[in-house]
């Protein structure tokens, strides 16, 4: 128990003093950098330079989630407002990013936190190495260098001891002892406590907590009415697929053998002719009603996952398709459906649009987040805006609190993001 306290007063001494360096020069550095960007926004330089900045101080934000966790165990949560999925690219597109962002009540909170890291957390963090480093420096001052310091200056101030002779070094090592005693019970809970300095000028407020909780309940209601309206759709679909292709079929054959009946002993020859056709008949109805069945759930996907899925499309599409699948395991059927034709689409409309030669697939699963990339080597240009297969696609995953994402530059590539929270099984 001893050398484990030890060991955790060395290590949170030692992240203390990176923690106090790592505060100071980034937090100074970035809040200076982030000031003058606002403030050129008057001149229509910090137009361009704001996003590049405050991106900066979300990956530096983010980076102190990460030690927060990982260090203190210190959940600091990160609510960023997600950009628009049509978001454009170019002049226009890095104004819309600039607004966006300075409107983002956490880019203030950011900003708030980088005046207090450089202030009064690196004094929190600090006190963790000190504790250590003062009993090494007052052992050194008994070892004897108190002596050459005091006939150079007049002495040394160690804490509240005068370090003038022997007898007050010694003390002072005493003091430094019990400083590092101290630390042995104070150290983890110093870090902690830097950590959670920033916790609290990071995480929303109860109003603005409750405000995005509204917001959330806004999207999901507003979700909610696209499923509906999408499951009245595609009822109407399989309802006229099946009174125009197979039932239409299955009429007509009806109709075919009625006449086989009839003519079968006075013309045989006519009666085999229609025998074929009404066989014809049939088996054109199986395959329309098998495409349906697969249109509504593929039977792979029931049977073997979403990943195979994709793959078994990605086989009989006209264009070479490249998919890469890292699933441990399989997420909820609705999610997997919704995430199969979401892909679907995409590459129906990579090929319909984009003149690619070549399309890839990423799908993986990481931080209970299913992430799917579809990416072509065509044209670029595609947006996701009202009518666009690309909107079609947002509504889907909306059902599922699920985000989209286009990157598609003027020449390509387009790149489709595709995001869903979800558990695998």
């Amino acid at each position: 128990m001893t050398m484990k306290r030890l060991r955790d007063a060395v290590v949170a001494g030692a992240r203390g003093l990176y923690l106090t360096i790592f505060a100071l020069v980034g937090s100074i550095v970035l809040f200076v950098f982030s000031v003058l960007s606002i403030a050129f926004i008057l001149l229509g330089i910090g137009v361009f330079t704001t996003p590049a900045v405050l991106t900066g101080v979300r990956k530096y934000a983010d980076a102190y989630r990460g030690l927060a966790g990982a260090w203190s165990g210190v959940t600091v949560p990160a609510a960023y407002r997600p950009f628009p999925a049509d978001l454009r690219s170019g002049v226009t597109g890095q104004v819309e990013r600039c607004s966006l962002m300075l409107k983002d009540p956490a880019t203030w909170r950011d900003l708030q936190w980088l005046l207090v890291n450089m202030t009064a957390a690196p004094i929190v963090a600090v006190f963790a190495p000190a504790l250590v480093l003062y009993m090494v420096y007052g052992w050194v001052l008994a070892l004897g260098v108190w002596e050459p310091i005091y006939n150079a200056g007049g002495g040394e101030w160690f804490a509240f001891i005068h370090v003038t002779s022997q007898s007050t070094a010694n003390q002072a090592a005493l003091l430094g002892m019990g400083f590092f005693v101290l630390s042995l019970f104070v150290n983890p809970a110093l870090v902690r406590g830097h950590f959670l300095l920033a916790r609290a000028c990071l995480s929303p407020t109860a109003h603005m907590r409750e405000r995005e909780l509204a917001q959330r309940v806004d999207r999901l209601t507003e979700t909610r009415h696209d499923a509906v309206d999408n499951s009245a759709a595609e009822l109407r679909r399989i309802e006229r697929d099946l009174h125009d292709g197979a039932q239409a079929r299955l009429v007509a054959m009806g109709m075919d053998l009625g006449t086989i009946e009839a003519m079968i002993e006075t013309n045989p020859a006519k009666a085999k002719e229609l025998i074929g056709k009404a066989r014809q008949n049939s088996g054109e109805a199986l395959t329309e009603l098998r495409d349906l069945v697969r249109g509504i759930h593929p039977p792979v996907l029931a049977e073997r996952g979403l990943g195979d899925a994709v793959k078994a499309l990605a086989l009989r599409l006209p264009t070479a398709t490249e998919v890469d699948v890292d699933l441990p395991g399989r997420a909820e059927a609705p999610v997997e459906s919704a995430a199969y034709f979401a892909v679907s689409e995409s590459l129906t409309n990579a090929i319909k649009h984009s003149g690619a030669d070549r399309i890839w697939v990423d799908m993986h699963h990481a931080d209970g987040m299913l992430r799917i990339a579809v990416t072509d080597n065509g044209k670029g240009g595609a947006v996701a805006g009202a009518g666009s297969g690309l909107s079609g696609i947002e509504r889907r995953l909306g059902t599922f609190d699920g985000v989209l994402a286009v990157s598609s530059p003027a020449g390509g590539p387009t790149m489709v993001t595709m995001e869903i929270p979800c558990e695998l099984s």
